[in-house]
């Protein structure tokens, strides 16, 4: 398929994880992206890595930044001749109970996570079209439902969802759709560096497993991908919830 030939998409996160996946699998539609991550090494491989009619252009940028988000804003709208897409996929996470939570960790969670995809959304609004623009932010599950030792990154990520339900409601005049997707547990280096420390109790994670194990990035960039398309056209304002069930 290639649902997205002509479409120019803006995208967060692009150098690993579910951005990584993402952006090919909208290059592979025919897309032309232009990416942003903290990682030129990141970017410059999934770069590499790309395949089919789209093209992914790069710039390494911080989220947190409200300069180089606006530039980087700038840059992609130049760079492609306008945008119809940006998807929201940057974003950081962190385990930390309640007893050890700083202010600075918290600062870094909103900061990053809801700061930024905000940011993004308010540069990039103006430049997408009438009755065909699309967001895409990227939530979590631990939005909506406890996770133990994840306050602060579950509040981040809450103010993400809250964010993006209004903003559809915002923009709706606009026919612009807003779609937050929040995964559950995902295979990507997001979790990888941030394993529970060992002098918890984790025993309250069994509860919440999903049968069907942790995702792989390509199966959250498939229901991004159907988010920023036309077959979602009549889809904005509600989350997508992609867990495997493990909240059911």
């Amino acid at each position: 398929m290639n649902r997205f030939e002509g479409t120019k998409v803006l995208l967060t996160g692009g150098g690993s994880g579910i951005g990584r996946a993402t952006a090919l699998r909208l290059a592979a539609e025919g897309a032309a992206l232009f990416a942003v991550d903290l990682s030129g090494e990141g970017l410059a491989e999934t770069a590499a890595a790309a395949s089919g009619p789209g093209r992914i252009a790069t710039r390494v940028a911080d989220v947190a930044d409200e300069a180089a988000v606006v530039a980087a804003v700038r840059a992609a709208a130049d760079e492609l001749g306008g945008l119809d897409v940006l998807v929201n996929v940057a974003g950081i996470h962190r385990t930390t109970p309640i007893d050890r939570l700083t202010v600075a960790d918290l600062h870094h969670l909103f900061t990053v996570n809801a700061v930024g995809t905000a940011l993004f959304c308010r540069e990039a609004l103006p430049l997408l079209p009438d009755r065909t623009g699309v967001v895409v932010n990227v939530a979590s599950s631990a939005a909506a439902h406890g996770n133990p030792y994840m306050t602060a990154y579950a509040a981040s990520k809450g103010a993400v969802l809250g964010f993006s339900l209004s903003l559809a409601a915002e923009v709706a005049h606009r026919g612009i759709r807003v779609v937050p997707v929040s995964p559950g547990s995902v295979a990507t280096p997001l979790a990888g560096p941030h394993v529970l420390p060992p002098d918890l109790d984790v025993s309250y994670y069994g509860r919440i497993r999903s049968p069907f194990g942790a995702a792989e990035p390509e199966q959250i960039a498939g229901v991004i991908a159907f988010a920023a398309s036309r077959d979602a056209g009549y889809l904005t304002g509600a989350e997508l919830r992609v867990d495997g069930g493990s909240h059911i």
